[in-house]
């Protein structure tokens, strides 16, 4: 993996919209959070030195705290992640408490870090998903209106939000699904998923959304269980259902975190394979810049021959 990929190397990457539209073969994905210090980064380097070991990543995509939080950090761990490989890198963008002024700024920094592609999301306000939004006064009132930004004013390519489980907020999937052609038509080229733990879920999602003309790839967003009780507020956060045979199995081995660990590989291993051969273009894993769990579910993948797209699956992509 080259430490400084030249220009040339970074101009001819394909497209995210490129690599979903390849149908012999799945992408693999990795988030990051922005490193809050010196000791973070190295955690970061060493996290993406093992998952290109594991299996070499199609994207790379760096989280966006809420209102801006981590922006600066943000733009540099994109600029950092671009030094340490070839893979595509994508900034996420949120537009909860910001003002267009400082949305253009930040797209700015990402185009002078050679980041060309943003995963445009409305964004919660500080508290979580559950809490009301609220537009900033001199902002945008959602995320469609971000992707019209972005597509308006730079030449990248955009990625939007994704909800197997209905969002949190109105709690009603046919809006969800509404939205999401919305996002298309404003200029996205693909979607990411939130979280989520049934695949049945993931399929009606893909259903509800080619039933009124959406036709974005739409990845499925991969949390590994490593802790039982982080997971459980992630959900919470998030919206997404944790199913009673889910919570039944990582409660049965809960005094044990070797166990809480290796029974979640099982179940983000058998969550990613039912996708998979319904015909899921991809899988993004959210890493918590972490990757024991994320290299042991590729390695998992390889071994039943999933790093690979059939036929079938391919065409109902």
């Amino acid at each position: 993996m080259p430490e400084n990929p030249s220009p040339d190397q970074q101009e001819y990457l394909p497209s995210i919209a490129e690599l979903l539209a390849d149908t012999t073969r799945p992408t693999f994905s990795f988030e990051f959070f922005p490193p809050p210090d010196e000791a973070g980064t190295d955690v970061l380097a060493q996290t993406i030195l093992d998952l290109d070991a594991a299996g070499r990543p199609d994207w790379l995509s760096v989280t966006y705290g809420a209102s801006g939080a981590t922006r600066d950090r943000t733009i540099r761990a994109t600029r950092f992640i671009k030094t340490r490989t070839e893979a595509q890198t994508m900034g996420h963008l949120t537009c909860a408490s910001q003002s267009i002024d400082e949305l253009l700024a930040t797209l700015a920094g990402y185009a002078q870090a050679d980041v060309r592609h943003v995963l445009a999301i409305r964004g919660d306000m500080p508290g979580g998903a559950t809490v009301p939004w609220r537009q900033h006064p001199q902002g945008l009132a959602n995320a469609t209106e971000l992707v019209r930004l972005i597509a308006d004013n730079f030449d990248f390519g955009i990625g939007v939000a994704a909800f197997p489980d209905p969002h949190p907020q109105n709690r009603d999937a046919d809006l969800d699904a509404r939205l999401l052609l919305a996002k298309q038509e404003a200029g996205a080229s693909f979607a990411v998923t939130q979280l989520f733990f049934d695949a049945d879920a993931y399929f009606r999602l893909v259903e509800r959304s080619r039933a009124i003309g959406c036709t974005l790839p739409i990845v499925a967003g991969i949390q590994p269980v490593t802790n039982l009780a982080q997971i459980e507020r992630f959900a919470g956060l998030s919206g997404a259902a944790l199913p009673e045979p889910v919570v039944a199995r990582l409660h049965a081995v809960g005094d044990d975190p070797a166990a809480v660990r290796r029974v979640g590989v099982e179940i983000a291993t058998e969550l990613s394979a039912a996708v998979l051969r319904g015909g899921a273009p991809g899988l993004q894993f959210f890493t918590l810049n972490r990757s024991r769990a994320t290299a042991a579910i590729l390695a998992n993948l390889r071994r039943l021959g999933l790093d690979r797209r059939s036929p079938v699956a391919a065409s109902d992509g």
